[in-house]
């Protein structure tokens, strides 16, 4: 197919060009609502909505249907389906249309929220398995290849495998042999690829799960390529798990009211992928490298190396054991230069498909800036190195059973032995610290106390976290 066009986009244009009167929804009328405001109103002449020539996202015929098909020729699936509500939708539903209620599904326990959700939804069974620590990058990154086939193969009765590759700092792992033993019991493989959406166009980059043999994919498009923000792809590998079901469950939980410009940024996101040159991919890469460098000569901190094949060298994660990042943090944004976040104080950078010379010269200011600056050290230290010690772990009770449970406010000081009835989880990454329907621990009460001491934002379902949570009165009846 033909990579260059951009058959949503050029729709959508075309239609904004003819000066058209709006009778239909939107509100703002083609922005004419917002004429005093210049920028926002040329924006909205592209907020439309399902006009005969601009086809329907849940019954594709026309240009959305050739811009998905265009971006399944490009990635190699399937199918891909648009999502306007970000891989969060893309994880309910490739969980929803291959698992069951009751059945048994193995789920890496550092997954995104959106695949706990998933789970919950479908009222599936999980198995957890928590990687390793990873002492070269002092996060939880190390998936052990052999214990997750050993689990696929002693599993009975096992309805699918939930992983994410990369991890949210652009770590990879083997997923060739999991695959593997997966599909020889006919286990479809689903994997939370947000932040790989790249990889595909080859290396520099580590190889995308679509090219290692996984059965559905998710990308966030918006995180590394040039869509907007909640634009991402669904892509069917497989015939393992059913494209109509799949239809299906989007058509329930995406809008109906889908965003056109969301929509066209995917279309128009692809044709750059596909197009861009190695020439320009290697100027990025040469720049985020400079910036290493850069950041690599500053006294008390570490720029972790990229290993070939194995990390994304779109990301910069700068750590340290002495000092406070959170006033790095801080020297970023006196120089107008803004991070992703700080976890555990590991400082992520997430650079895109073309970084300016300017990015490059304010890291120098950076650099300067920072040999003025007295940094506090770092007292007690948040250190989750103990909080998924290796295990395989099935929860006493489920979804439907703690549906059934009453719930209790108790203060921290009683928590630990209750069952938690709200999930904390730490944003971004995302990552749920404490699960609806764990029992909790010591170490999750220290974890989330210095959180919430960091000022780290932390979503949960109840009110004042600090004061303590919600649990459920279980049979061994510890509410106190």
């Amino acid at each position: 197919m033909n990579q260059s066009k951009a058959p949503l986009f050029e729709a959508i244009s075309k239609h904004a060009n003819r000066n058209p009167i709006s009778f239909h929804v939107p509100g703002h009328k083609n922005g004419e609502l917002f004429s005093d405001h210049h920028h926002l109103n040329e924006f909205l002449k592209y907020d439309l909505t399902e006009l005969p020539e601009l086809d329907d996202l849940h019954q594709p015929e026309g240009v959305i249907r050739e811009a998905e098909q265009l971006a399944a020729d490009f990635y190699g699936v399937d199918r891909t389906f648009f999502l306007v509500n970000g891989t969060t939708v893309g994880n309910l539903a490739m969980i929803m249309s291959s698992c069951t209620k009751g059945s048994k599904v193995l789920v890496q326990r550092n997954s995104h929220k959106s695949v706990m959700h998933g789970l919950e939804l479908a009222g599936c069974q999980p198995i957890f398995f928590s990687p390793l620590f990873d002492r070269e990058t002092g996060r939880y990154s190390d998936v052990d290849s052999n214990s997750i086939c050993d689990l696929i193969k002693e599993t009975q009765d096992l309805e699918a495998v939930i992983l994410t590759y990369p991890d949210y700092f652009g770590s990879t792992y083997d997923l060739t042999e999991i695959i593997q033993v997966a599909h020889s019991k006919d286990i479809p493989v689903l994997i939370d690829e947000a932040h790989g959406a790249h990889f595909k166009w080859g290396a520099p980059f580590p190889k995308s799960a679509i090219d290692l043999g996984a059965d559905v994919v998710v990308h966030s498009a918006h995180k590394s390529l040039p869509a907007m923000t909640m634009g991402s792809n669904l892509h069917i590998c497989s015939d393992r798990v059913s494209e109509q079901k799949t239809k299906m469950y989007l058509q329930m939980l995406q809008s109906s009211s889908p965003s056109y410009p969301i929509m066209a940024s995917l279309d128009l996101s692809r044709k750059y992928l596909a197009e861009l040159t190695p020439k320009i991919v290697s100027h990025t890469i040469q720049r985020l490298d400079q910036c290493r460098e850069i950041l690599s000569s500053v006294p008390n901190f570490t720029v972790q190396p990229i290993r070939e094949t194995i990390d994304d060298p779109l990301k910069i994660t700068i750590s340290s054991d002495t000092v406070n990042l959170q006033q790095m943090m801080e020297v970023f944004h006196e120089q107008g230069i803004y991070p992703e976040m700080i976890e555990n104080n590991q400082l992520l950078l997430i650079g895109g498909l073309n970084v300016s010379d300017e990015a490059v010269h304010r890291m120098e200011s950076v650099k300067n800036l920072v040999e003025s600056v007295t940094f506090d050290p770092i007292h007690d230290k948040m250190n989750d190195r103990d909080m998924y010690a290796y295990k395989v772990e099935v929860f006493e009770y489920s979804f439907h059973e703690l549906q059934q449970m009453n719930t209790h406010r108790v203060e921290w000081k009683n928590a630990c032995g209750n069952i938690s009835a709200e999930t904390v989880t730490p944003y971004p990454p995302g990552i749920p610290v404490l699960m609806k329907g764990e029992r909790i621990t010591e170490k999750h009460v220290q974890f989330i106390l210095s959180s919430l001491k960091e000022n780290r934002y932390i979503q949960y379902t109840g009110e004042n976290l600090s004061k303590g949570i919600q649990v459920f009165a279980d049979r061994k009846g510890l509410v106190r």
